[in-house]
């Protein structure tokens, strides 16, 4: 009689495990499942996505990474090709969905390999080898461009906007958004720099997009601390100070013991004089604004009203580091050492109320590395949608200046690097071959996309773009959406950064890499594998 085998459990009660081809099928349909969702928002013809969250609140969008980070995905593949978008949108702010469609186009031609037998680990260094190729090929192509060349910045910022809800005012945000960031951006070295995180974007409810702007200084969502101090302030003289204007209390418990109420009293005044120590400093300095980043008390408020100086208080610690930037002031945490060096200036400084609320406006500040955008609109939801528009624009001008290149739009530069991609596949022979080709398919996917949302033949399209592009000066051919024909898109205006495809094609091919190799997934429970229902649909994914 044989010996019975003993019978090893490693996985706990309600795990599930999907191996091999259907674990690779599985992500690979969510992965599809999920481009498929946002790929009708491509262009300046895209759809609109409205997404209703548990309690009910709205968000109306066609923004990629809104719409991704909105959905309450499960599947663990979708969740990788999230963060490809998310990716996207930290480096250069706009090009989400083009990343998110683009993955999913590279995941669906790889399963037709893998159908036919091939390896995932040769398709996965194919699509190595053809997203190195197209790095090459777009450093070729791309034309150059500088802090100088606004009229340039201000077409790659609007084409940016072009489609969304707000696209009607992108000439006045493109200006808007090009100013801003060639206020802040320095240049380290002859190569430029651009820290968005300089440009500060309010948003306040009332008035219309066109109102939108450019502060050349801060915009604080504050107000003066005492109704006896001036609203307005012409040839600001500002100190910042992240210490507080009140009584410090002891570090270790302590008791006073007073005996009689003359003690009392001299206590009382010794505290008073402290505090009025504090704002005769101030007052010495020269400043006529106080921006304090912690309290102020009723007193030293008493004292700095007489002293005709304009108070705020509770500034956020950001906030300061912009104040800084953008007045030259220096923060100060001593307030009995502040000198006349240590203080900014402001051409003007004034309490404004905007939409029912007071803010504190500092204008016109002398060239300052940190600004503010006030972003307007009619609803809540046309702010919304005009603030994601002024981010997208922000980061796609920044993207150009710091890459220092651009290329034109329309799919023209997708079309260019598949051309460039099949004549590379024919000269590496091998499998490999077969993976550079399904990348330069993958790459089509987006003027196709242009072309079915403009309701042109996508085929027919896709045939003359080739033929167009095999000619002489055809680098810069696309899909000229809004006539519904092929053209030049650099002669009509629609141009982008260069490191906006070369971050989709590196975050594309690296996402698309890493799950071709998954060949298995273990779940600690069955909610935490959501299983894929039939029809391709995705599972487990609520929005």
């Amino acid at each position: 009689m044989a010996q019975q085998q003993p019978q090893i459990i490693i996985l706990p009660e309600g795990a599930m495990r999907t191996q091999g081809r259907d674990a690779q099928g599985s992500n690979i349909m969510a992965a599809k499942a999920l481009a498929a969702m946002v790929r009708s928002t491509l262009g300046p013809r895209g759809m609109d996505k409205m997404l209703v969250d548990d309690l009910g609140d709205i968000v109306v969008t066609n923004d990629g990474a809104t719409i991704v980070s909105e959905m309450k995905v499960e599947h663990p593949a979708a969740k990788m090709v999230i963060e490809v978008a998310k990716t996207q949108d930290e480096e250069v702010g706009d090009g989400t969905t083009t990343a998110v469609v683009m993955t999913g186009e590279l995941l669906s031609n790889a399963e037709k390999l893998l159908e036919q037998g091939i390896h995932s680990t040769v398709i996965a260094r194919g699509y190595r080898m053809a997203a190195k190729k197209t790095q090459e090929v777009l450093e070729r192509i791309g034309k150059p461009v500088g802090l100088q060349d606004k009229a340039t910045l201000k077409k790659i910022a609007a084409t940016s906007m072009t489609g969304k809800s707000v696209g009607e005012s992108r000439e006045h945000l493109s200006e808007v958004a090009v100013s801003a960031v060639t206020q802040v951006a320095e240049d380290l070295n002859g190569r430029i720099s651009v820290d968005l995180d300089n440009i500060q974007v309010e948003k306040k409810q009332g008035g219309s997009v066109t109102d939108t702007e450019l502060i050349k200084g801060i915009v604080l969502d504050k107000e003066v601390v005492h109704p006896g101090m001036p609203k307005k302030v012409e040839n600001a003289r500002i100190a910042l100070v992240d210490g507080a204007f009140e009584v410090k209390k002891t570090e270790t418990d302590a008791q006073i013991q007073i005996t009689d109420p003359s003690q009392l009293q001299a206590f009382l005044d010794q505290e008073e004089k402290g505090m009025r120590d504090l704002v005769d400093a101030v007052v010495k300095s020269g400043a006529n604004v106080l921006l304090c980043q912690k309290g102020i008390e009723d007193i030293p408020q008493h004292y700095l009203a007489k002293a005709k100086i304009m108070a705020v208080k509770n500034v956020k610690e950001s906030d300061m580091k912009k104040l800084a930037k953008a007045t030259g002031a220096r923060v100060i945490t001593r307030v009995r050492d502040i000198s006349k060096e240590d203080l900014g200036n402001a051409k003007i400084i004034e309490e404004v109320k905007t939409a029912g609320d007071e803010m504190i406006y500092i204008r016109d500040c002398k060239n300052p590395k940190a600004v503010s955008i006030l972003v307007r609109g009619g609803t809540e939801h046309v702010v919304d949608e005009a603030e994601r528009s002024i981010h997208d624009a922000l980061g796609v001008t920044a993207a150009a200046l710091e890459q220092g290149k651009y290329v034109a739009g329309g799919g023209a530069v997708e079309i260019e690097l598949a051309k460039e991609l099949r004549k590379y596949a024919d000269s590496i022979g091998g499998r490999e071959q077969l993976a550079v080709n399904a990348f330069a398919d993958a790459l089509e996917v987006i003027p196709k996309t242009l072309a079915e949302s403009a309701g042109m033949d996508a085929i027919d399209t896709l045939v003359t773009l080739r033929s167009k592009h095999d000619g002489k000066d055809g680098v810069n051919i696309g899909v000229n959406v809004l006539e519904s024909k092929v053209g030049d898109m650099a002669a009509k205006n629609v141009l982008e950064p260069m490191k906006l495809k070369s971050q989709v094609v590196k975050s594309a091919s690296e996402a698309t890499e890493m799950i071709l190799r998954i060949d298995d997934i273990i779940a600690s429970s069955n909610k935490n594998m959501p299983a894929m229902p039939p029809g391709g649909g995705m599972g487990g994914m609520d929005y």
